[in-house]
């Protein structure tokens, strides 16, 4: 298929990036690119639905990720998977021989592997510059739904209206579901037959990078964890936070042990971020070296720095955060032309595994199987949001008071980066916004 043709058919579908900041799909398709990767590093612990998927369609997504290689003319195409994930690598040595140019990239069990940087190191030896995108190395990244949303949108011309969604943590049957886009996240906990705490919080994402959310709010393209959690559990206490005490915290005992810089995953790649120098910098209001505030630009927000690797139990991440935010508002960008540091011999030895992390988090008890339910999940009511993606918002294409079927658009794309959104579930719409639509059946 050419290129051109690819990029129409996964606009019009709605396709990105199954995961992070939802970045529109056909964007990626760019010429420049002589290296696809497949990423099934799934490095947040506790979320397995990128390897079960994988692994019960593992030949229609290798087929499709090969497609995507012949379009853009790259020269090699890499699945990158965890060692630990035996049952998906053996689907995928069943078919992947049937596809010149793909290959497998083993990875260790380790956090953040699924990060694009580090998976790109991992599996080409290539590092994206600081600030820079992984295009700038020749080389594209897409997850495993992502891909499979391809398939769908290429094979049967099915946009995307619905989406997988790990329930776990305290909840009676931890599952992994199909749900249609706009379901509340009330309503897929209750698929895993309810929760076991009183007082539950439903954290959004994976235990690393996710977010506190409520019950009421939707699911989106990029929704891929409920995490159900206690309130007094670590994780949840770290994200109540706030910035002030965590500033007073860091002056009375951040030690400069720099435990923080030493396992920084980007750091250990040559970035020039610092979380230790930060630290000093900031609780110091210390401006002699501006550039330490700059770096934080380039900082990931894996979260390892407070989530392991800071034994006072500090937030540089959550801090610099708070910082790069500011620098943004005032229309600061990453510096360019930064040169990394060569990645040096300690990297090998300050791999996080994920056990200890999990560990370290009080998660292992959550660590249990959550099967594949692959069929869609019926649901009386949605409310899909326009904005499910980076770039503009789309457009309402719709009246309250309108008939829709399930997989109609009700949304085109907005002007410049954007897709479109459709109906998710057959039935009537209720109401129209600016940003979002109901449908009721």
């Amino acid at each position: 298929m050419e290129i051109k043709e690819l990029k129409d058919i996964l606009q019009k579908s709605g396709v990105v990036g199954a995961g992070g900041a939802g970045f529109p799909t056909y964007m990626k398709l760019d010429e420049r690119a002589e290296t696809i990767i497949l990423n099934c590093a799934e490095c947040e612990p506790l979320l397995k639905l990128h390897r079960q998927l994988l692994e019960k369609h593992a030949r229609e997504i290798v087929e499709t990720f090969h497609m995507i290689g012949q379009a853009v003319g790259a020269k090699e195409c890499v699945v990158g998977i965890k060692k630990a994930y035996k049952k998906t690598i053996r689907a995928l040595e069943e078919c992947i021989g049937d596809y010149p140019g793909v290959r497998l990239g083993l990875l260790d069990e380790v956090y953040p592997a699924g990060d694009e940087v580090v998976l790109i190191y991992e599996v080409t030896g290539k590092v994206v510059r600081p600030g820079g995108l992984p295009i700038e190395s020749g080389v594209a990244v897409f997850n495993v739904e992502t891909v499979y949303n391809a398939y769908r949108a290429v094979k049967s011309g099915a946009p995307v209206a619905d989406k997988l969604v790990s329930v776990v943590g305290e909840v009676k049957d931890p599952v992994t579901v199909r749900v249609p886009v706009g379901t509340s996240i009330e309503e897929v906990v209750a698929m895993a037959g309810g929760v076991t705490v009183r007082n539950p919080v439903y954290f959004i994402g994976g235990p690393m990078m996710g977010n506190i959310g409520t019950g009421a709010q939707p699911v989106t393209k990029t929704t891929n964890a409920v995490l159900v959690l206690p309130e007094d559990h670590l994780i949840i206490q770290k994200k109540n936070r706030k910035a002030s005490i965590d500033l007073k915290r860091a002056a009375a005992a951040c030690c400069q042990c720099t435990m923080c810089t030493d396992l920084c995953p980007r750091h250990l790649l040559g970035h020039p971020i610092e979380p230790h120098k930060f630290m000093r910098a900031a609780t110091c209001k210390d401006l002699q070296e501006p550039d330490v505030f700059v770096n934080t630009l380039f900082c990931s927000s894996c979260g390892l720095c407070e989530m392991y690797s800071c034994m006072q139990s500090l937030s540089p991440r959550s801090l610099m955060a708070d910082y790069k935010n500011g620098l943004r508002a005032h229309g600061l960008k990453p510096p360019q032309g930064v040169v990394p540091e060569p990645a040096g011999p300690q990297r090998e030895y300050r791999k996080v595994p994920m056990e200890r992390l999990m560990a370290r988090l009080d998660l292992t008890r959550y660590n249990k199987e959550a099967p594949l339910r692959d069929e869609t999940a019926d649901v009386k009511k949605v409310r899909i949001l326009l904005s499910q993606h980076i770039g503009a918002p789309a457009s309402a294409v719709v009246n309250a008071g309108d008939a829709v079927e399930a997989g109609q658009m009700i949304a085109e794309p907005g002007k410049g980066l954007s897709v479109g959104i459709h109906a998710s579930i057959n039935g009537k719409v209720t109401e129209v916004s600016d940003k979002f639509i109901v449908i009721e059946k």
